[in-house]
């Protein structure tokens, strides 16, 4: 039988837990804040959360750790909400795929500075990011049921290259354009690819997974 934690091991426990969920608070709200992602440190972070940098390091292991545990943790909800979706509807190929961009899309409005500094976090390359691989192989498998898409493994790569956060951020920081504006060129961007049909357009996709995030 497995021993139970002592009381002081348990304590430590639940500090390192509220010193975890304090940073990601922190790192969170100091990059929706921001329109120079890249100029959050680990200081800035650290500071914000009321812990030692080193305490950062030891968790993290270096700024793109953290900034990868953050959008992991903002990630989640939605990565249930699309599981919950897929298992619970009927719609056809071409709509999933729709529903996933849309909804990805969505999420890097909300979260379009914390994911440039991921893009820009010193990765190798932005495609590596394990958050990437997720939407990637989700869209590819509602791509190969679609009809007409004879290589659904490029097309996700392009179809999300639609929608990089950097691009995302010119385009409504800098060029001013709504997010509902964002939204309806994707759509149509889509259509252009896929063909359009009968079914919903850019301003009919607000039934797409979404998360309960709190909006910056």
């Amino acid at each position: 039988m497995a021993q139970r934690p002592e009381p002081a091991e348990r304590a430590e426990r639940a500090d390192a837990l509220r010193n975890r969920e304090a940073v990601l608070a922190a790192a969170d709200a100091l990059f929706a804040a921001t329109t120079r992602p890249h100029s959050v440190s680990m200081d800035d972070i650290a500071a914000a959360a009321g812990v030692g940098k080193g305490t950062l390091f030891r968790r993290f292991g270096d700024r793109t750790g953290l900034i990868g545990a953050v959008i992991a943790s903002r990630l989640e909800p939605l990565q249930q909400a699309v599981r919950e979706a897929q298992e619970a509807t009927a719609t056809s190929p071409r709509q999933r795929v729709l529903d996933l961009l849309d909804a990805s899309l969505r999420f890097k409005i909300e979260n379009r500075h914390l994911m440039a500094a991921a893009e820009d976090a010193g990765l190798g390359s932005p495609y590596r990011a394990e958050h990437y691989g997720w939407w990637h192989e989700v869209l590819r498998t509602a791509l190969l049921q679609a009809p007409g898409v004879h290589d659904a493994d490029f097309t996700a790569h392009a179809l999300l290259a639609a929608i990089r956060a950097d691009l995302v951020a010119h385009l409504i920081d800098d060029q001013q354009m709504t997010p509902e504006d964002l939204r309806t060129a994707l759509a149509a961007h889509v259509d252009s690819i896929l063909g359009s049909d009968s079914g919903p357009t850019g301003e009919q996709l607000g039934d797409s997974p979404r998360p309960s995030t709190a909006s910056h």
